[in-house]
């Protein structure tokens, strides 16, 4: 079986689960891993069993690819250093800190006819896995991902810190651009905003609400989405989805479905129903790591590409930039 040698660079919190997935992936071969500070790269070796590279460069001399779980601010120097040596990058979300930096690391990708792919971990949660026989076309989303507070990931603002989830997720689902945002949001425990709101308008007439906190008492992370004849209810800490459907009445229901009547009159009259869709067993983190390997080895394009995660990180500093805005009127 061929494999792919790959290096781990940042080896925190995140990087840990990087190693630990990564050794469960059998196409795949764990060369080493290096971080700016000895300790942590020391104490992930010895967990892990794992070469530590004392330096960068003689890590990077002996891999074929590499995956990024540093700090937001240290992507785009680290990606762009992967890049030009010719390895493929998995680079953590969000893909940079800022857009200009973004970009250049997709231009080099796409010249040098590299993989770059973006950790944007939800895009394979298994409440979101689990539609995919069904048709999606969003009018309105509303999300709601609130978190308990902790030092890690402040950073950079809770928009590009949990919010840019949900965005990466909408801008998948819905097929159209974006034409007016509208944002507020403020600090409250960091130096960075902790607790926002945007509302996002499509050119196609969709809308998405999107709603996210650190500094909550209680975890959330739901997403709710109205379509023509369908409401989907999505709860990517439990991984279950729920469908509401409506279908016409001489539709036979299936033994699957759970019917709620019919609602409307005459020709208008439909059926309700309901249905759970099936939980995919499925980790999220060992899946888009294994979708990159094979992106890799079968020479095809990354399901979140480097082009996805820019375009999430351009509507989320609109977001920021518009939050901006509402805080200098706050401050009139």
């Amino acid at each position: 079986m061929e494999k792919l040698k790959i290096g781990i660079i940042g080896t925190g919190h995140l990087g840990k689960f990087h190693i630990k997935m990564l050794n469960q992936i059998d196409n795949c071969e764990i060369v080493g891993v290096f971080d700016a500070n000895p300790d942590t790269a020391k104490t992930a070796s010895d967990e892990f069993k794992v070469k530590k590279f004392d330096s960068l460069d003689e890590l990077l001399n002996v891999i074929e690819a590499v995956s990024i779980a540093a700090i937001t601010g240290a992507h785009y120097e680290l990606a762009k250093k992967c890049l030009l040596k010719g390895l493929h990058v998995f680079l953590e979300k969000p893909i940079t800190a800022g857009i200009p930096e973004a970009e250049e690391i997709v231009k080099i990708a796409a010249d040098k006819k590299l993989k770059l792919q973006v950790g944007h971990i939800e895009r394979f949660n298994p409440a979101l896995i689990s539609l995919e026989k069904y048709i999606i076309k969003p009018m309105f989303v509303q999300t709601d991902r609130l978190a308990q507070f902790s030092t890690r990931g402040t950073d950079v603002a809770v928009v590009l810190d949990l919010m840019i989830h949900d965005i990466d997720i909408i801008l998948s689902l819905i097929k159209s651009d974006v034409k007016d945002i509208q944002a507020s949001g403020v600090a409250v425990v960091s130096n960075n905003i902790d607790i926002a709101n945007a509302r996002i308008e499509f050119e196609n007439g969709a809308v998405a609400n999107v709603t996210s906190s650190r500094i909550s008492q209680k975890k959330m992370r739901k997403m709710r989405i109205f379509q023509k004849d369908n409401y989907i209810a999505l709860d990517f800490i439990t991984g279950i989805s729920e469908v509401y459907r409506l279908i016409p009445v001489e539709e036979k229901i299936n033994s699957d479905y759970i019917s709620f009547g019919e609602i409307g009159i005459g020709d208008l009259k439909k059926q309700v129903v309901y249905e759970q869709p099936e939980i995919k067993e499925i980790n999220a983190l060992k899946y888009e790591l294994e979708l990159f390997v094979n992106a890799v080895l079968k020479n095809e394009k990354p399901l979140v590409s480097g082009e996805d995660g820019l375009r999430a990180l351009r509507v989320a500093e609109m977001i920021l930039d518009k939050i901006k805005e509402s805080q200098k009127v706050m401050n009139l």
